[in-house]
């Protein structure tokens, strides 16, 4: 695929995600929580874990706009900082699983025969554990913390993008194209990456932005059982865990993370369901 074709594409994609009104809306939501997620220690009114004694349980006023938490904590920077550890933790556990399942699935498709027999079973074994069930399992064996949050939701979600890039490449590499780059001499390398990879990423990328609204709800829950972001650093699932005993008397503790959860979900979904019609215009049934 030439450079110029390649800007056309592009070109050609910007204009189809425009016209979807998911995508716009769903970019948006996306944007400003990652703006949120980056200056969060600029733009806070206060820091994630300053203590003031004499506020405790404030409903929203001016002084605190979203109210304190029974410890004195501002819930909005509370919140704010929460972005930071959801989505950096939704993001590199996404980027890993995606990585390491596409060439997996590359691989495997590419090859076939022995190594294909090989891996398949393995995503299979992944994929008999319901999601959730698996990384609290990951989880607990490897303990509390950021990183093994990271790697309990990278090997959850590893076998999705496995299979994604496997049913894709097994379709691609049948096309002549790619039986042409062979007989010219091209090597195996230079086929996947110069041909099979860029003809078979749309999948994927659809798949990233719909795996990273999962990821924070699969953070969200383990934080919430006490198995993520180890306290006092601010997350949204530890913050509604530590509202439970408070719901009668404060319960905007609950409901900020909880809005803001859901938010965070709603605009990965609409974001990957307008890069799916924008990627594949069949499905919209609209001519560009």
């Amino acid at each position: 695929m030439s450079d110029g074709s390649r800007n056309s594409y592009g070109s050609l994609f910007l204009r189809r995600a425009r016209r979807q009104p998911s995508a716009v809306i769903g970019s948006f939501l996306i944007l400003a929580y990652l703006i949120v997620a980056v200056f969060a220690q600029f733009i806070a009114p206060y820091s994630p874990i300053e203590q003031h004694a004499k506020d405790r349980l404030q409903p929203p006023n001016a002084t605190y706009k979203l109210g304190t938490d029974e410890f004195g904590r501002d819930i909005l920077s509370r919140t704010m900082y929460g972005a930071t550890s959801s989505l950096r933790v939704a993001i590199i556990s996404v980027m890993i699983s995606a990585f390491i399942g596409t060439l997996m699935g590359t691989i495997a498709a590419y090859a076939g025969g022995t190594i294909d027999q090989a891996l398949t079973p393995l995503n299979d074994l992944l994929f008999a554990f319901p999601a959730i069930l698996l990384a609290l399992t990951i989880a607990a064996a490897l303990g509390p913390g950021t990183g093994n949050t990271i790697i309990a939701i990278s090997i959850v979600y590893l076998p999705i993008f496995s299979r994604v890039a496997r049913a894709s490449v097994l379709t691609i590499k049948q096309q002549d194209f790619i039986e042409a780059s062979r007989s010219l001499g091209a090597s195996h390398a230079r086929v996947i990456v110069r041909h099979i990879l860029p003809n078979s990423l749309s999948p994927t990328i659809v798949q990233v932005s719909l795996a990273l609204s999962w990821a924070i709800l699969t953070e969200a829950s383990l934080s919430f059982l006490g198995l993520g972001t180890v306290p006092p650093d601010p997350s949204w699932g530890s913050m509604l865990s530590e509202s439970r005993v408070m719901m009668e008397l404060a319960p905007w503790m609950a409901i900020v993370p909880g809005i803001a959860i859901i938010l965070s979900i709603l605009g990965f979904n609409l974001m990957g369901d307008g890069l799916r019609d924008a990627l594949d215009p069949r499905l919209t049934g609209k001519r560009v």
